[in-house]
């Protein structure tokens, strides 16, 4: 018999095109996913894979086999789901997705409360700007921050949350320097390589052409703090932080809308259902806080 187990190494293999990915997303070593692959191919008597220098390229029994392994994955899912789904007791592992904005600087203290009404149920946190796979199970709840509505996998269920906006923030005492005209240059700070948006460039406090790049976003909001320029940040981080200050003459935009995310049978346990009853009535609360209204977050609990 075909062991699922091989067929997972196999299928992680096929879409990262080369062991390293498949190792790093299945999280084990480069020599087990290795051998898997062997164990498979010596179980069909056929070779998967040519290991060319662009990377591993299904050979035509890979291709055939592909078709089934895909089958199996989906049969896979449907029966754990359905299981997972009967599950009513509040109790078990609750995983959920969130981005580290939310996480950090919004949420935790509400998930401390969740998890203290709830000392049974075991929370993972999985905090990460990239989108968990519902569908796989790599998460049970994705809270997300969507732009556009269409973009919703079909298959997944939406519970849509407040607005949420964002301003651009600069340091409270380097707005005061600027002020007073301190020479020293305002650079605009990124996360990404879209460079200086043409409004810093000719807003009421103009930024250089140099770029301040950090793919983190605590260290974003550190180099804000630390007078290096400016940076857009969610309102419920900028206006919350004391250190940060609105740029004048500059807009909230919309960042996007949140959404409680949750996928078929999964959605019906108990721990689920609790979880997003409880966390969509929070964010409800904070809708204020979220449009950059500036209403404190003990404000919005109470």
């Amino acid at each position: 018999m075909i062991d699922w187990d091989d067929v997972r190494y196999f299928l992680a293999v096929a879409r990262g095109r080369s062991v390293r990915a498949a190792a790093e997303r299945l999280g084990v070593n480069h020599s087990t996913v290795l051998r898997r692959i062997a164990q498979l191919e010596e179980r069909l008597g056929a070779q998967m894979f040519e290991k060319l220098p662009s990377g591993y390229r299904l050979t035509a029994a890979g291709e055939e086999v592909l078709e089934f392994a895909e089958q199996m994955e989906a049969s896979s899912h449907l029966l754990e789901t359905r299981v997972f789904g009967r599950d009513q007791s509040a109790r078990g592992l609750l995983r959920v997705t969130l981005p580290p904005f939310l996480a950090a600087h919004l949420l935790m203290p509400d998930l401390a409360d969740f998890a203290r009404m709830h000392p049974d149920i075991e929370m993972e946190i999985l905090s990460s700007g990239e989108v968990a796979n519902l569908t796989n199970r790599d998460a049970d709840v994705a809270i997300r921050i969507v732009t556009d509505r269409k973009t919703l996998p079909l298959n997944l269920h939406g519970l849509k949350g407040p607005e949420l906006f964002s301003g651009i923030y600069m340091s409270r005492d380097r707005l005061a320097a600027w002020r007073a005209g301190a020479p020293d240059p305002i650079r605009w700070i990124v996360i990404n390589d879209h460079g200086n948006p043409d409004w810093a460039r000719e807003g009421e406090v103009r930024t250089t052409g140099v770029p301040f790049r950090t793919p983190d976003a605590e260290t974003q909001i550190v180099a804000a703090q630390q007078g290096i320029g400016m940076t857009k940040l969610p309102c419920f981080v900028g206006d919350a932080d004391p250190l940060l200050v609105r740029v004048p003459g500059t807009d909230l935009p919309m960042h996007g809308t949140l959404w409680l995310l949750t996928q078929g049978e999964a959605r019906k346990t108990k721990r689920v259902r609790l979880f997003t009853e409880f966390i969509s009535r929070r964010l409800t609360a904070y809708a204020p806080l979220l449009a950059g209204l500036s209403m404190s977050r003990s404000m919005s609990r109470d």
